[in-house]
């Protein structure tokens, strides 16, 4: 699993057009104030354990303000799927997918990620997994990190 991690001053997601699935548009995930907008790729090895892994770095990796973690200040976090994470531009002029995880894989391990962030104790929002979807935020620093597990 790879994250891509911002610290931000507030996050939010919205789609602009709902299914018959879930026909909420709109704004459907958003933070205020200090936190942390993750963009979670999965690939085709990837395990509920290696979700369990990552949502523990992410509840405790300390990039907040005064090198603190999400777990010391009780941060919220904006969770987003984003399978192009693993895309592949190396060679000529349009990326490849291949390495990215199908939706029926991806979309059960990005929600264990969210149940386990839960579990922990966070608070945390979402977007709306294959949905076309605006994200919005404030970088704090600008910082970012990426996280593999």
């Amino acid at each position: 699993m790879r994250a891509v991690v911002q610290r931000v001053d507030g996050a939010s997601v919205s789609v602009s057009e709902g299914t018959e699935a879930a026909p909420e548009t709109g704004v459907v995930g958003e933070i205020m104030g200090e936190g942390l907008c993750v963009l979670v790729g999965v690939t085709h090895d990837d395990t509920p354990e290696k979700a369990a892994q990552l949502a523990r770095k992410l509840w405790s990796v300390r990039i907040l303000e005064g090198e603190k973690s999400a777990s010391d200040v009780n941060a919220p976090l904006l969770v987003i799927s984003q399978f192009t994470l693993y895309g592949d531009a190396r060679k000529g002029r349009r990326p490849t997918w291949n390495a990215a995880a199908p939706g029926e894989v991806a979309e059960p391990l990005v929600d264990e990620v969210v149940a386990q962030l839960r579990a922990l104790g966070a608070r945390v929002e979402t977007g709306r997994f294959g949905a076309d979807m605006r994200v919005t935020l404030t970088n704090h620093g600008p910082f970012t990190v990426l996280i593999e597990v």
